[in-house]
């Protein structure tokens, strides 16, 4: 439990960088992995299951540690592509059931271990599906699927597969080890299930709200805030603007909303930039290009603000443009630790209701 804290603690000094917006964070998706091991061949590995669960729950994002080597554009596109898709799945975890098997000789077949791999592997990127971030789970095709359920840090779904995994290693009883380890996977699994129908509701909220306003729209995405499934956002695309608003299950009074302007005169300047379009895609299209002091800057929406105010915003997940040997280039702009408290000091507050 106390590696658990130092993880969140972790999450919560750095969590507007980069790596923690696109990936369900990696104590969750081991402690995941080393539940389905235990699943699938705890009556044959015993405790080894926390080593094979624990690497097999990770493999998945390494694409992380690729993009280190690649331009930081190139490394946001590669991110759940590839490394996240079923049919590199049903190649690699024969591949890896043979290695298991191998090593663990007279414990386990090439069978049992190439199921095991297979539902390890797999069960990460159906978690990756609820969070906001697009996974290719049908790579080769370009389409990305996101439930936009759950922030890539949430407590509530680990620390009851944190307390299954706790007492399977304390007993040898194999019919304990079971019962605890399916529990922990029922409560965790039943509040993801939660997510989808409180997102359902805050979907319903919001659009009552934009009906009455008088707001006409064409597209809207609807998320929640970090953390927590009590205060969630939506992104809503109108003709000229992008209208963004929040809503908490404890709220009093309507929703609110604040106009943002698309710029599509400032985005005309990057017409044709390599960078740019990279970044578009990734974005799916919910982005906004402003200008600072003569910059040009790349705005993903989908991650919310730092600070909302209509005159200066500053997005969590942005980049500047600037000047290359034959185009401009985008660099992220980096974000200190006291972003991420006060964003996250605003949430505590408006999770209370308005």
């Amino acid at each position: 439990m106390r590696f658990l804290a130092i993880n969140y603690y972790r999450a919560i000094k750095i969590f507007p960088d980069f790596s923690y917006f696109c990936r369900m964070d990696s104590f969750t998706q081991i402690a995941l992995g080393i539940a389905i091991a235990e699943v699938c061949a705890g009556k044959k590995l015993k405790n080894k299951t926390v080593l094979y669960g624990a690497i097999l729950g990770t493999i998945p994002d390494l694409d992380v540690v690729v993009g280190l080597f690649l331009n930081p554009v190139d490394a946001v596109l590669i991110h759940r592509g590839i490394s996240h898709s079923l049919f590199l799945f049903l190649f690699l975890s024969p591949v890896l059931g043979w290695i298991i098997s191998k090593t663990e000789r007279d414990k386990i077949n090439f069978v049992q271990a190439t199921v095991m791999a297979f539902w390890c592997l797999f069960t990460h990127v159906l978690l990756d599906v609820f969070t906001s971030w697009g996974t290719q789970i049908l790579w080769p095709l370009d389409e990305r699927f996101a439930l936009k359920t759950i922030f890539v840090i949430d407590p509530l779904y680990t620390i009851p597969l944190v307390i299954a995994l706790i007492m399977v290693w304390k007993t040898k009883d194999t019919i304990l080890r079971e019962k605890y380890i399916v529990l922990g996977l029922f409560i965790s699994s039943a509040y993801l299930l939660l997510s989808c129908f409180i997102k359902v509701h805050a979907l319903n909220q919001f659009e009552k709200a934009l009906t009455k306003q008088g707001i006409h729209y064409s597209e809207i995405i609807v998320k929640p805030t970090a953390f927590n499934l009590i205060l969630w956002n939506a992104n809503v695309a109108t003709a000229d603007n992008y209208v963004l608003g929040d809503y908490s299950l404890f709220d009093t009074q309507p929703i609110s909303f604040t106009a943002y302007n698309k710029n599509k005169i400032l985005e005309s300047q990057l017409k044709g930039n390599s960078d740019f379009e990279k970044l578009k895609k990734a974005s799916e299209g919910w982005y906004i290009i402003s200008q600072k002091k003569g910059s040009l800057y790349f705005n993903d929406l989908r991650f919310g603000l730092l600070d909302d105010n209509p005159k200066n915003p500053q997005f969590a997940f942005s980049y500047q443009f600037i000047a290359g040997n034959v185009e401009m280039k985008a660099v992220e702009v980096p974000k200190s630790k006291r972003d991420g408290k006060r964003l996250l000091q605003k949430i505590v507050t408006r999770m209370k209701g308005n």
